[in-house]
């Protein structure tokens, strides 16, 4: 047979093959159908890292979404920063204005040491204060989680014309939420000595940094680069004192309680309280509590630990919008 005569029975075989396979395969005889384009929820906003002067010091702070909309406070707890809202922000900037500072001694803002900055709460609430002032922010639902709590609550009860709304996220503003884990702190308060900071001092170790972010939590589900981003802030030079400092100053948070729930009973602000109920640090009565003095609050017990939005924060997110839109949204157009 000749060269030519060969291809031409090769070529005829593959076509008879193709046929056979395409028989046998209905579905590859027809074009294939274009990918799906993809799609998103809540559409992609820009999240921008900045620092603003404020009082002297450089405070850094996270910010997404368009500034003529509501605008939402993110308030962090110990011991962390505007880092804990990473997951968040994203999932509420298209709707809200969206802000979370880092307070003196945390995350990337200014560390002054304690002879050059007073560590109390009263001066962390008077220094967002002052940021809030300078970043143009005038009004805003105000989210408090742990040390968020203290700080957030005190413009409730100074500057209540502020503040639209409360979204608490384990933050404490009532007795009985203080749960057993609090014991070194309250012996700080009651004496404060060598002994006592030493004692409190084991909540600047990397164990309980750890226990806070995975008590109550699945194994697989505690991000070991958030407790390693915390504890680097306690680990620096001078951070130790800082924090002993504010430590021994929480006790004037406490004594605030009555004053704080004489406010909320005063402007009964809209108020959602979504709390992971597997806090070992906050306990939920302390979340039912608000109940008290808000009868109107939204109450969420979510499954999740202290730092909720670790794990939850698309279901913490969705509460927020749906809150936001009916109970601030109708309060606004009154």
């Amino acid at each position: 047979m000749s060269l030519k005569a060969r291809l031409l029975t090769v070529a005829v075989s593959a076509s008879v093959l193709a046929v056979n396979v395409v028989a046998s395969f209905p579905a590859l005889a027809r074009p294939a159908a274009p990918a799906p384009a993809a799609s998103h929820v809540i559409p992609a906003q820009p999240v921008f890292y900045r620092t603003v002067k404020v009082d002297g010091l450089d405070i850094f702070y996270r910010e997404a979404g368009d500034p003529r909309k509501p605008t939402i406070l993110l308030l962090h707890g110990f011991p962390s920063s505007s880092h804990m809202f990473r997951d968040l922000i994203p999932l509420l900037a298209d709707r809200y204005h969206v802000v979370a500072p880092d307070y003196p001694g945390f995350g990337r803002s200014s560390q002054p040491a304690p002879a050059d900055y007073a560590y109390t709460f009263d001066h962390l609430y008077e220094t967002v204060d002052h940021f809030t002032r300078a970043v143009g922010v005038t009004k805003f639902a105000v989210y408090i989680q742990d040390y968020g709590a203290p700080v957030g609550l005190r413009f409730a009860l100074r500057q209540p014309e502020r503040v639209t709304a409360l979204i608490v996220q384990n933050g404490n503003a009532y007795d009985v939420g203080l749960s057993p884990a609090w014991a070194p702190i309250k012996a700080l308060w009651a004496n404060d000595t060598a002994e006592t900071r030493e004692g409190a001092a084991a909540f600047l170790t990397r164990k309980l940094t750890t226990f806070q972010y995975s008590a109550g939590v699945p194994a697989d589900r505690v991000n070991p680069d958030a407790i390693d981003n915390d504890q680097a802030i306690l680990d620096r030079p001078g951070n130790r004192e800082i924090q002993l400092a504010l430590f021994a100053n929480y006790q004037t948070n406490v004594a605030l309680y009555p004053a704080f729930h004489e406010a909320f009973r005063k402007h009964q602000f809209p108020t959602l309280v979504v709390w992971g109920k597997n806090d070992p640090i906050f306990t939920v009565a302390g979340a039912e509590a608000f109940a008290q003095d808000l009868p109107m609050a939204k109450l969420r017990l979510i499954d999740a630990g202290h730092f909720a939005l670790e794990t939850k924060a698309d279901e913490i997110a969705g509460e927020i919008r749906a809150f936001m839109a009916a109970e601030v949204g109708q309060r606004a157009a009154r």
